[in-house]
């Protein structure tokens, strides 16, 4: 297993940054870390390489909890990361956002934003159904479901109603702009998931060969 370093943050919102030729640039800025190292856990203990990151102050803990974090601060949340170096990390060690440095490629992970029960039209981007000749109650309507199967039936997995958002995703090779240090605060160009103050994973980027296959549209 490769190393996947990271770090856990806050989504902060989007800006626009103005390079010293005028190009704009769009971004989204992080809120990472710091974040805490509150377990180390091996191949021959717990049967896998990984550390445990805290981020975030909580309020409240339990008796359980406050066990656990005992060499760290009141941690509000917690998330594992696949690592095959974790004799490089130590319980109470501090990860910030000097992980990263402008030009890195990152893949950022949060809970998109969650839209409720939603229609084909809204969650797939159907086209709908035609808004003439009597049909001015189908329009959005998802029309026949198990035409052409033998017997019939509606087959796993079609594209219907339901509920859309609210799903954890990946956004790969996002590019990191800007590294604020004294102020934790990580600028990747483009968008990530999830709402205002949700919470992202941010780790370096798993698939950077892909991204360097990939050419820019001819313009």
């Amino acid at each position: 297993m490769a190393i996947r370093q990271g770090i856990l943050g806050k989504k902060a919102g989007m800006v626009q940054l103005f390079a010293e030729s005028g190009e704009v640039t769009p971004v989204t800025v992080i809120e990472a870390g710091p974040c805490y190292v509150t377990q180390v856990k091996t191949k021959d203990h717990d049967g896998y390489n990984a550390i445990q990151i805290g981020f975030g102050l909580a309020q409240r803990l339990n008796k359980p909890e406050r066990n656990h974090l005992k060499n760290c601060p009141p941690l509000r949340h917690l998330r594992e990361i696949r690592t095959d170096d974790v004799d490089q990390y130590q319980v109470g060690q501090v990860i910030d956002v000097s992980l990263f440095q402008p030009g890195d490629l990152v893949d950022v992970t949060g809970i998109s934003k969650g839209k409720g029960f939603a229609g084909g039209v809204k969650r797939y981007h159907h086209r709908g159904g035609p808004k003439t000749h009597g049909a001015s109650d189908r329009v959005r309507a998802p029309g026949a479901s198990g035409s052409t199967t033998t017997p019939g039936r509606v087959v796993k997995g079609l594209h219907r109603a339901g509920h859309m958002g609210n799903r954890r995703v990946t956004v790969l090779n996002l590019k990191v702009v800007k590294v604020d240090n004294e102020r934790n605060l990580l600028a990747v160009r483009g968008a990530v998931p999830g709402p205002v103050n949700g919470l992202v994973l941010i780790r370096k980027a798993a698939k950077t060969q892909l991204a360097k296959k990939k050419r820019p549209l001819q313009g």
